[in-house]
């Protein structure tokens, strides 16, 4: 169906929904499709950043990185991380790479985001291509 996939991936409590969002990727994929996993650092707010040691922050990138790349071969995907807004920066990669589905996990909404995660909500109102939504 599908031969270009990318995979929003949020490394929270809720690791579950990860591998739900590849596992639908590859039910959805055609045979060899293109599956790519991509986590957003989202900026520190520079009124916080003096209080954060710049090792740390080196040091959380480097886990990231690693638990991206374990994903990645558990599933044969390829992995990146960038930094950037999530829902904007999420965009601006899919326009780049052109794929022809984004397959996005949704947080549990609460009343301040009605239906769906803030991000998820974004992605879907402005993705050029199908968005397959999981909740």
């Amino acid at each position: 169906m599908y031969k270009n996939i990318l995979v929003p991936i949020a490394l929270d409590n809720e690791d579950d929904r990860a591998t739900k969002a590849i596992d639908v990727a590859k039910k959805l994929g055609d045979d060899g499709a293109r599956i790519t996993l991509l986590h957003v650092i989202e900026s520190v707010p520079s009124y916080a950043i003096s209080y954060i040691a710049s090792d740390v922050l080196a040091e959380t990138r480097k886990g990231i990185e690693a638990e991206m790349e374990r994903l990645a071969a558990d599933t044969g995907a390829e992995a990146k991380v960038i930094d950037g807004h999530s829902g904007r920066t999420i965009l601006d990669y899919a326009e780049e790479h052109g794929p022809d589905l984004i397959v996005i996990a949704s947080h549990r909404p609460g009343m301040q985001t009605l239906l769906l995660g803030s991000t998820a909500t974004h992605v879907v109102r402005h993705a050029q291509c199908a968005v397959h939504v999981l909740r």
